[in-house]
């Protein structure tokens, strides 16, 4: 529970303890019957701020839940999408390394051909 509301709660419960003492004391009765107005809605004002402060911590037990089911989430949906750039990323490179391949082996070819024309060149020159 915030402060805030610790504080509200507790300004209620003071107000109303003072105003019912207030009322009691400048009602007509005896001492006795005075006093057992006082305990009682004492007990009363008390069971109100009880159950406001058991309602209060219940709402914030209810957020807070809500709130790490939504991290929990969060976090999987962040894993499931490292995972499928990982996967793409390993992809790419699998590519890569076989346009790389592909391109060493039309570059070998080429060097070949071209040494093998000079070859037959210098062959035609020579005779």
């Amino acid at each position: 529970m915030s402060e805030k509301n610790s504080d509200l709660l507790k300004g209620l419960f003071i107000g109303g303890l003072i105003g019912v003492v207030l009322g009691i004391l400048f009602a007509p009765k005896s001492g006795k019957e005075t006093r057992e107005d006082i305990i009682r809605k004492t007990d009363e004002l008390l069971d109100q701020a009880k159950e406001g402060y058991e309602k209060a911590v219940e709402k914030s037990k209810t957020v807070y839940e809500t709130a790490v089911k939504h991290l929990k989430d969060l976090e999987i949906s962040a894993k499931e999408k490292m995972d499928e750039a990982e996967s793409q990323v390993n992809e790419f490179a699998q590519q890569g390394a076989e346009a790389v391949e592909g391109n060493k082996y039309r570059l070998r070819k080429a060097i070949d051909a071209g040494l093998e024309a000079y070859r037959e060149e210098n062959t035609k020159k020579a005779i």
